[in-house]
């Protein structure tokens, strides 16, 4: 069975489509004009092993705010789609992720009820760069903005936690691979389960 999910999602502020494959091989080929938002869903993929394809566009002439919001929405409608009922899957999981200086942990659970809980102890103090000929400029406060919009997309429980580090680029691109390796584990499907829904409702919602 394919777990492969499309979703489109238009508005005025931001035109986003992204096909999702959760047992890929860690392609991500997402057009977006954000620099730093590349290597950060790049990274997403590689170490989840899924892959991503689409586009996503949006008014960055107002800020980054909606766009990457918008992103983490569709993402997480990806997820929720190709998921369908969570028949299977183990539901939860968790990583440690250590990145030099920094050490990053995430929790995750498939459970129907979305709420974030993101401490990832941020400068809020934007990155400045230019990677492939585009401004990699990244607004630092925008990063809990796209993990907001992927619980509620995906109607998963997330906790994204720095325990220590100093650089914010360390710190967001720890906890977006963390988080890849604990929803991977999550979506992964348990042999033992027998295909059962992994919940004593006998249902996720």
């Amino acid at each position: 069975m394919q777990r492969i999910a499309t979703v489109e999602r238009n508005t005025g502020e931001t035109q986003i489509s992204l096909t999702l494959n959760l047992d890929g091989s860690g392609k991500c080929a997402v057009e977006n004009p954000i620099g730093f938002f590349d290597h950060l869903l790049s990274s997403f993929c590689k170490h989840g092993l899924f892959d991503l394809s689409g586009k996503i566009q949006g008014d960055l002439n107002v800020d980054q705010h909606h766009t990457i919001e918008d992103a983490g929405i569709v993402l997480g409608l990806c997820f929720a789609k190709a998921l369908g009922d969570c028949a299977g899957i183990f539901r939860s999981g968790f990583f440690l992720y250590p990145m030099d200086e920094s050490l990053l942990q995430a929790s995750v659970d498939f459970g129907g009820r979305p709420f974030l809980v993101c401490n990832a102890a941020l400068s809020g103090i934007p990155l400045v760069s230019v990677q492939n000929g585009k401004s990699g400029t990244f607004q630092t406060d925008c990063f809990d903005d796209f993990w907001n919009g992927f619980v509620q997309g995906a109607r998963c429980n997330l906790h994204l936690d720095t325990i220590r580090g100093r650089s914010d680029h360390h710190k967001m691109e720890g906890l977006f691979k963390a988080a890849s390796r604990a929803i991977r584990s999550a979506v992964e499907i348990d042999p033992r389960r027998n295909g059962a829904i992994p919940s004593t409702k006998g249902v996720i919602v």
